[in-house]
């Protein structure tokens, strides 16, 4: 393969392992199907892989398309982020599911956890320091291992126990909250920037 350098497919993939934290989203996982709004583990697998690579081709253009920079995108994740870690830590619902699609496949789980803010910004920031091969292919590492860790949440499940998941879930609703802020904070600078810029 041409360009395949594997200490760049190392790099990338365990930032990108990082940025994704699919075991880190587990506990809403479980949350979502206790809600009664199930998870197709393969769907959710190849919209997000398409998502992902489909941005990381074609993101510049496509936000330069809407006129929204990266920086507001980032804004915006954040935003529904702080949202769901609300409702993990206050045992309220806030995102409630009145449509026709009961499954949470798309929304929250796509995106803003698989394919949000902070992947399109990192897969953006890595298409800048290495070749395009390693940095797909580690994205297709990475959709491999989220497919069998949504594959495996019912066993996950009963290991836990109900105990285990209501303090597991407290616990990354606190983490989540600390990654909306700190989404919210590295962005909003820039934001407050461009538009002292333009008065």
């Amino acid at each position: 393969m041409i360009g395949f350098n594997f200490q760049q497919f190392l790099s990338a993939f365990i930032v990108l392992f990082a940025v994704i934290d699919i075991i880190g989203s587990i506990p809403i996982i479980l949350d979502l199907k206790q809600k009664g709004r199930p998870v197709n583990a393969p769907k959710a697998t190849l919209i997000a892989f398409v998502l992902l690579l489909g941005f990381f081709y074609a993101g510049d253009m496509m936000l330069r398309l809407f006129q929204v920079d990266i920086a507001s995108f980032a804004v915006a994740g954040a935003f529904v982020i702080f949202l769901m870690s609300l409702e993990m830590i206050l045992d309220i619902e806030i995102f409630k599911n009145t449509g026709p699609i009961k499954e949470a496949t798309l929304v929250p789980l796509v995106f803003p956890l698989l394919a949000g803010a902070g992947a399109f910004t990192t897969l953006l920031s890595l298409r800048a320091e290495y070749a395009p091969i390693n940095i797909v292919l580690a994205l297709i590492l990475n959709m491999v291992w989220v497919y069998i860790v949504l594959k495996l949440t019912d066993r996950i499940e009963r290991m836990l126990g109900k105990g285990g998941i209501y303090v597991i879930r407290k616990f990354f609703g606190i983490i989540l909250l600390a990654i909306s802020a700190r989404l919210f904070t590295a962005n909003i600078t820039s934001l407050i920037e461009q538009f002292q810029a333009l008065k």
